[in-house]
């Protein structure tokens, strides 16, 4: 059984409660609520060998960016080489996205994801949080990046409602300012 499980059964969870339910105490006030009442799991970083696996295997995130008091997200696939992300992204003239990744000063790009356990309540999680401002790979650096190496490095781009023809393709590198990661841990 694992940690969560059993911090779940000595709490004394209702056998009512279905799997992957959770019931809060809400008595604690309109912004609070009292942990002793909210099931959990305990999480810990991860090592740095941990992060780097995770950025080269998972092959999709969301990105955060933010202009004055605004906020944008978008979920993109990346690539990490182990020392840079970089990020295909395809726009369209006009486009909000391409507005909000210039006005961004310091973008966050997070991954995360869950694995079976054994026991068949439980979720291993984990989450990386990539921090630093964005920028446009210049011509040079953006041969590195031919059609081939594109398409061997990110999974196929996804368009919305817009002519393919009117797509443009810009690769970004996140500068990584702070990178993090955390993980479910026995408890």
């Amino acid at each position: 059984m694992s940690a969560v499980g059993a911090r779940r059964r000595a709490r004394g969870r209702s056998a009512a409660t279905p799997p992957g339910v959770r019931r809060y105490d809400l008595q604690a006030g309109p912004r609070t609520t009292r942990m002793e009442h909210v099931e959990f799991a305990y999480t810990g970083g991860m090592d740095d060998a941990a992060i780097a696996e995770k950025l080269s295997t998972a092959e999709t995130g969301v990105l955060a960016l933010a202009s004055d008091s605004d906020a944008y997200a978008v979920p993109l696939a990346h690539y990490y080489d182990g020392a840079h992300l970089y990020f295909r992204v395809g726009s369209v003239a006009g486009s909000e996205k391409a507005a909000w990744l210039d006005d961004t000063a310091t973008a966050t790009y997070v991954l995360y994801g869950t694995e079976p356990t054994g026991d068949a309540d439980e979720l291993e999680s984990w989450s990386v949080v990539a921090r630093g401002p964005l920028r446009e790979l210049d011509p040079d650096e953006r041969e590195r990046f031919d059609t081939a190496e594109i398409n061997r490095r990110f999974s196929p781009i996804r368009v919305f409602d817009e002519t393919v023809e009117d797509v443009e393709i810009a690769l970004y590198e996140l500068e990584i300012q702070s990178l993090t990661g955390r993980k479910t841990v026995s408890g």
